[in-house]
C-alpha cells in the first residue's frame, strides 16, 4: 500500500474523532506522534514490540478505526505452529477521517456526517 499518512492527516483524523469527545489539541500532537514512532513509514507493528500499556493504547485505537489487527501462522521445525500478531494502520480509514470536513463543507449537525465515518467494512455489511 502506497498510501502515506502524515502527521498533519494523523492530527486531523484525531481531531474528527477523540477530539469531539474532549482530547486537547496538544493531547492529540501528542498521541499521533507517539503512534508514528510505532509505524514510521510501514503498515504494521508486531505485536510483540509493545508494552501491555501500549497494547492497551492499540486496542483503543482499534475501537476509533485507526488500527485493525492480523495473524500469520508460521510453522517451525518441530511441527510447531507459532502465531505472529501485527497491529494495521488503517491509512485509508484515516485520511478518509481527516479529510471529511474540511473547508467546512460539513458540520456536527450535517447529516452526512454519519456517511463519511463509516467504513468499508460498514458498507459491505449493508449490502448483504
Amino acid at each position: 500500500n502506497l498510501t502515506v499518512v502524515t502527521l498533519d492527516d494523523l492530527v486531523k483524523a484525531l481531531a474528527n474523532t477523540i477530539g469531539k469527545k474532549g482530547m486537547s489539541h496538544e493531547d492529540q500532537e501528542k498521541l499521533a506522534e507517539w503512534i508514528l514512532s510505532f509505524f514510521g513509514y510501514t503498515d504494521e507493528v508486531i505485536d510483540n514490540k509493545l508494552t501491555s500499556e501500549d497494547r492497551d493504547v492499540f486496542y483503543w485505537l482499534e475501537e476509533e478505526g485507526f488500527l485493525t489487527t492480523t495473524q500469520e501462522e508460521v510453522h517451525l521445525k518441530k511441527g510447531k505452529l507459532w502465531r505472529i500478531h501485527y497491529w494495521i494502520l488503517k491509512k485509508d480509514q484515516i485520511l478518509r477521517i481527516a479529510h471529511q470536513c474540511e473547508d467546512d463543507v460539513c458540520g456536527p449537525d450535517d447529516p452526512s456526517a454519519v456517511y463519511n465515518n463509516m467504513d468499508d467494512d460498514m458498507w459491505k455489511a449493508r449490502e448483504r
